[in-house]
């Protein structure tokens, strides 16, 4: 098998290459990816002298460098990590969250068709769902109605309509998978909990925005690709996955049990102005995924974050 894993520099893509380069060893893995702020090749580095792992520095909204790069690798499946994911700087430049998110994934999709691609998977988000009350016991299924909130969750709403209509339009064998928040090794310091461990590790002030209510399913990267490995195995062409671990914290918990890890006050703690059209909850049900494809999440919170907090430090 020929994997072609676009974003492969990021923090989810590359954890993702570190885990299949070692368990597929017979399988060769092609890197696409262009470097943005929020991609290293140091997340790669102890793969840079596997023989089955190749890097390419292109951009998917490319489509002549895209275009050449499937002809001469004749990619047996792709998997989209690539993307704008930060929240805030969409709401700043919705831009480029449009150009990447959208029509970068319209040009993987017709590469995929042009070069008969045997598998195309998307890597979504729960936030295309939208938001869900709080102190309620709802959670978002598959056929949950769309419903994003801000120019990043709409530009990934829009990416998987347009994987589905080519599934429906051109028989192109597509799965979308959509997670809840991840977090572990490699992930840029402008998300939460590399944010918070940043600042507690130099004793500044976290910002947390309005009171700390807001709740996020986390997820360890781990899982998450665990399951997207599985999804490409076993899950069925045009079929949509939730990916959850049943870990419901309010942002405000997260940071709380990050200083007692740490050993930090929380006087640490300062709350800010919320962020506009904030979501207020996100929950997903992750029961398809476990009674088809047999996933359970490995990591309890408390064990990753742990772990997380030690390889920051370190």
């Amino acid at each position: 098998m020929k994997i072609c894993v676009t974003g492969g520099a990021g923090f989810i893509g590359s954890n993702f290459l570190h885990y299949m380069v070692k368990k597929y060893t017979d399988w060769e893995f092609v890197c696409i990816d262009s470097l943005t702020y929020a991609s290293t090749l140091a997340s790669l580095h102890c793969l840079s002298d596997n023989p089955t792992f190749i890097f390419n520095k292109a951009d998917i909204t490319d489509k002549d460098e895209i275009d050449r790069l499937f002809n001469y690798h004749k990619f047996d499946m792709v998997v989209n990590f690539a993307a704008e994911t930060h929240v805030d700087n969409s709401i700043k430049n919705p831009n480029i969250f449009v150009h990447t998110n959208i029509f970068g994934t319209q040009i993987l999709l017709e590469a995929c068709r042009k070069y008969k691609v045997k598998r195309f998977h998307q890597i979504s988000t729960d936030e295309v769902y939208g938001d869900l009350p709080l102190n309620s016991d709802l959670k978002f299924t598959e056929d949950t109605h769309i419903n994003p909130s801000s120019p990043y969750s709409a530009s990934k709403a829009s990416a998987d309509l347009l994987v589905m209509s080519y599934f429906r339009t051109f028989d192109l064998p597509v799965t979308i998978s959509r997670c809840s928040n991840n977090y572990g090794p490699y992930q840029h310091k402008e998300k939460l909990i590399p944010l918070i461990i940043d600042k507690v590790k130099h004793d500044q002030s976290i910002p947390v925005y309005g009171v700390g209510c807001n709740v996020r399913d986390w997820i360890h990267v781990h899982d998450h690709n665990i399951a997207v490995e599985r999804i490409l195995v076993d899950g069925k062409v045009g079929e949509v996955y939730n990916i959850g671990a049943n870990t419901e914290k309010t942002n405000l918990e997260v940071v709380k049990i990050i200083l007692k890890i740490m050993n930090k006050p929380e006087s640490l703690i300062t709350f800010v102005t919320d962020r506009a059209g904030h979501d207020l909850r996100y929950a997903v049900d992750n029961s398809k995924l476990n009674s088809e494809l047999s996933w359970n999440p490995l990591y309890t919170f408390e064990q990753g974050i742990t772990e997380t907090i030690d390889w920051y430090c370190k």
